[in-house]
């Protein structure tokens, strides 16, 4: 495909394409996706470094396992798929061989965008810190359904079918993982009724919500292994 032909292409189509050889059609996949998968990647795992690999470890699965793709649900929801569980997988190799812990502050200071430290307020820093340090406190399947649902938005049927659970599964670990973080983060519950209040959106609960990623990556990469440093939003 040309360039105008890989712009114009499906999702699906683009992924046919690289099954039947083409060399530039799943660089032109992951330049579409690669920013939702690296914010789900990051905030799943709350480190750059491991976030990069789990996109990387997912991307490249995916483009030795295109050919197994049926349609059976959008390429993106396979991309989701396939990169959750990445990290899932990466979670649970680490607490089987626990290492020293990095310092809190230092691990979530290297979350946060240039262009958040630069510009956003220091209580806008310090409540966006605060939220991801007990985020990864949680279980890592209540911190997967709860990085779908409420930082990235997804409806829970799609949220669903990216973890691979029924509806009903993907609420309960919601609310479990809801109800982990109301303890964790009441105090910021107290500060927004003494001052301005705290956000409330769909599927949160108040005094827990948490800031959806932005910004966007400025690499273009043709392959799945130029995730690999980070890029994207956070």
């Amino acid at each position: 495909m040309d360039e105008a032909a890989l712009a114009g292409a499906s999702d699906q189509d683009l992924l046919s394409a690289h099954v039947a050889g083409d060399p530039d059609a799943f660089g032109e996949l992951v330049r579409r996706h690669r920013d939702r998968l690296w914010a789900v990647a990051v905030r799943t795992l709350g480190d750059r470094e491991e976030a990069a690999d789990a996109v990387q470890d997912a991307l490249v699965s995916a483009f030795r396992a295109a050919h197994t793709f049926r349609g059976q649900s959008a390429v993106t929801t396979w991309l989701h798929r396939i990169t959750v569980n990445a990290c899932i997988d990466r979670t649970r190799k680490a607490a089987s061989r626990r290492s020293t812990p990095v310092n809190d502050t230092e691990r979530m200071e290297q979350l946060l965008e240039p262009h958040e430290s630069a510009e956003e307020p220091a209580e806008r820093q310090d409540l966006h810190r605060e939220l991801l340090a007990a985020l990864a406190k949680l279980p890592v399947d209540q911190r997967a359904a709860l990085v779908l649902v409420d930082m990235q938005g997804y409806p829970v049927a799609e949220a669903a079918r990216v973890l691979g659970v029924p509806g009903g599964t993907v609420k309960s670990r919601c609310a479990r993982g809801r109800a982990r973080l109301v303890p964790l983060l009441a105090h910021l519950r107290g500060d927004a009724e003494g001052g301005a209040p705290m956000r409330e959106g769909r599927n949160r609960t108040p005094g827990t919500s948490v800031p959806p990623a932005t910004g966007q990556s400025s690499t273009e990469p043709g392959d799945p292994a130029a995730v690999k440093g980070g890029g994207g939003r956070a």
